[in-house]
């Protein structure tokens, strides 16, 4: 049973610049927050000036129940995530959550492998924690073009044990994701795969995960201009038909996508 969606005002307490062109932005708000499941989005309204009117889709990339934050890790990518990731502590933004569905939980005792590509890390975080507070155990597997580009690292870290790749071997292993030997041994030290990134990166990692028979969910990053199925325009087709990311997914079982075929 997912919570019911709600509209609010989040006060930034926080803005934490990550690189050139990603931020953190920690909020709270005067009403308890809903409950947020690790791979649940938030629609974030940009403003209203000319071509920002449509809510911009985030990742709960954090969410702390007792202290009543949430965390939003933004890509700066037009004029209306550059709005977004502008707003400083003490300012204001609408927002729209929960949205989409989450990742399934490991039973108690498992391991899994969380792989996450450029700003595909952003809901890694809430998941490597969650995993940790359902008493499975998790390694972490993200890649980047480069070491600037790879996000939350200190972080991760204290999660589980942090594996890196970047394009131009600068930090990690050279290569892509799917390049790390970690990929290789899926079946011996792993019992579900969660990946989030480019789609050539996640259908990489689906269908070495299928190959080693080894479950496999994915986020999708399509774009979602309304969050609740009105607009269609992130509609993807699997194996049960089309659906909705925004309300069908974000998450699915790479099995289902058509993508990877």
């Amino acid at each position: 049973m997912h919570t019911k969606k709600q509209i609010l005002d989040l006060q930034v307490i926080k803005h934490t610049s990550l690189n050139d062109h990603h931020v953190v932005l920690t909020c709270t708000s005067e009403k308890k927050l809903p409950i947020l499941l690790a791979g649940q989005f938030a629609e974030i309204s940009a403003g209203d000036t000319a071509g920002t009117f449509l809510r911009r889709p985030f990742s709960i990339h954090d969410y702390n129940k007792d202290e009543n934050t949430v965390s939003f890790l933004i890509q700066i990518k037009g004029n209306g995530s550059a709005s977004i990731g502008s707003l400083q502590p003490g300012e204001y933004m609408n927002v729209i959550l929960p949205l989409g569905n989450n990742f399934t939980m490991p039973a108690e005792g498992e391991k899994v492998l969380l792989t996450g590509g450029g700003c595909g890390v952003a809901p890694l975080l809430l998941l490597a924690k969650s995993v940790i507070a359902a008493g499975a155990s998790c390694d972490i597997l993200i890649g980047a073009r480069n070491e600037d580009n790879l996000m939350e690292t200190e972080k991760l870290s204290k999660l589980g044990t942090l594996f890196t790749t970047t394009e131009d071997g600068s930090e990690g292993i050279m290569g892509f994701v799917t390049d790390h030997p970690v990929m290789q041994e899926l079946k011996e030290n792993y019992s579900k795969v969660y990946s989030c990134g480019p789609d050539p990166m996640m259908k990489a990692v689906a269908t070495i995960a299928e190959e080693s028979g080894v479950d496999c969910e994915v986020s999708l990053e399509n774009t979602m201009a309304c969050g609740i199925g009105a607009c269609l325009c992130c509609v993807t087709e699997t194996t049960e038909g089309h659906k909705c990311v925004c309300t069908d997914g974000p998450v699915f079982n790479s099995k289902t996508l058509q993508w990877h075929n």
